[in-house]
């Protein structure tokens, strides 16, 4: 699902003061030792790419045989609670993965190394511009991009062949995606026609478009209770209980919607590419198009990248996996082969190697997502936002209230945030 962290938010105050004054847990050089263990932790490993990553950390240690790095992991909706109970503790891990979205919060915080201080000569010209400047604040550089995926419309191709529903296409609206929704749809067979969960990250996509804006243009105000926002919120918000399951259906299930696809009672799943390897052996035909539209095209591109933490002991040695993790060739080719998201490489050669791997066969998708792109709006207070705009869409795709009523109250607690 793209269900992002529900983080139980901390004062960047205490973020700072801890980050600064107790720093990494992991073990630097001490006298007479000349060995260095680096503590990594990780979201988007598990469960399907450890093996990959355990290949990458090979890799850099044989190149590196005086750094061991430790690597943790936690599951996405775990993952920055955790992360950020141990920089408030002291016992942050030297590296760490971290996404867009929370960048902001952790760099204003103090919680990162400015990389500029210990990356010495070393060449950036290997990362795409787009996604290395996504990591700059202040005109310094407090993490490396890493990954890049996109979302995209998933389709079960035995279910649209069954119903006689011609697939979609890249031209699809809205109004196609219903329209095929409401054929592929059996409520006596357990089979949903579609499934977009009604959220913070699908809503701000829906709404670009529907030609809408988030923020206003100075970034003081929240621009989404309009026309737009309330067609985008009844986009999502219809669906429910009529072409996909209803909140009490799912019951708080994780994953509901990956095991509903991956069982063959699902149509169309929007989701990540990220979901590829996992779908490798669905029992049925399946793949992807660029997400519809309504007035205009926008898709969901997610970045993450490796931190090292501002108290990290060993902090050449940990800039230098970040670095390698993030650029290698290993690290690059080895995302590829496992449909582990995309290196946010410059070399354009090597991104062409992932339109090799013939499941999903429209690969091309992912590259053509990319022309229309839809970056999620960034906040101090960035988490308190997405749990405020799910929690309104929630109560309105419940019926406990009106689409109306859920935009006003969402956007009078973002204008709180930003005040």
């Amino acid at each position: 699902m793209l269900s992002r962290t529900k983080v139980a938010a901390l004062l960047a105050t205490a973020l700072l003061a801890s980050a600064c004054s107790q720093g990494s847990a992991t073990r630097a050089p001490a006298a007479g030792d000349d060995r260095t263990t680096l503590r990594y932790f990780t979201f988007s490993a598990a469960p399907d790419h450890v093996e990959d990553l355990d290949a990458i950390v090979a890799a850099f240690e044989k190149e590196n045989p005086k750094i061991d790095v430790v690597v943790e992991t936690a599951p996405f909706d775990e993952y920055f609670t955790k992360l950020q109970t141990s920089i408030a503790g002291g016992t942050a891990p030297d590296t760490f993965e971290l996404n867009y979205e929370n960048f902001v919060t952790y760099a204003s915080a103090g919680s990162l190394l400015d990389l500029g201080t210990v990356a010495g000569d070393g060449d950036t010209s290997v990362y795409a511009g787009e996604s290395l400047a996504a990591f700059q604040r202040d005109g310094r550089q407090y993490a490396l991009p890493a990954s890049f995926s996109t979302v995209v419309l998933f389709y079960n191709k035995d279910l649209f062949e069954a119903a006689g529903v011609e697939p979609p296409t890249s031209d699809w609206t809205w109004a196609d995606e219903k329209a095929a929704a409401a054929k592929l749809t059996d409520r006596k067979k357990g089979v949903f026609g579609d499934f977009q969960p009604v959220q913070f990250f699908e809503f701000y996509k829906t709404l670009k478009q529907a030609g809408g804006e988030f923020l206003s243009a100075d970034g003081k105000k929240a621009a989404f209770d309009s026309p737009e926002g309330a067609r985008a919120a009844e986009w999502l918000v219809s669906k429910v209980g009529e072409v996909m399951p209803t909140e009490a259906e799912i019951g708080g299930t994780a994953d509901y919607d990956t095991n509903l696809f991956k069982s063959g009672k699902l149509a169309m799943w929007h989701n990540g590419i990220w979901q590829f390897a996992g779908m490798k052996d669905a029992p049925f035909a399946w793949d992807v198009v660029v997400e519809p539209g309504d007035k205009a095209k926008a898709s969901a591109v997610f970045h993450n990248a490796v931190a090292v933490s501002a108290g990290a002991k060993a902090g050449k040695e940990a800039y230098a996996w970040a670095r390698f993790l993030s650029s290698s060739d290993v690290a690059a080719r080895t995302r590829i082969k496992s449909s582990w998201e995309l290196p946010p490489v410059s070399d354009q050669q090597l991104l062409s190697g992932y339109l090799q791997d013939p499941v999903p066969a429209n690969r091309q998708a992912v590259f053509d997502s990319l022309e229309s792109i839809a970056l999620p709006p960034v906040i101090e207070r960035q988490q308190e936002m997405q749990d405020a705009v799910t929690k309104e869409l929630t109560e309105a795709a419940s019926g406990r209230k009106s689409v109306a009523d859920a935009l006003k109250a969402a956007a009078a607690e973002v204008d709180a945030l930003l005040g």
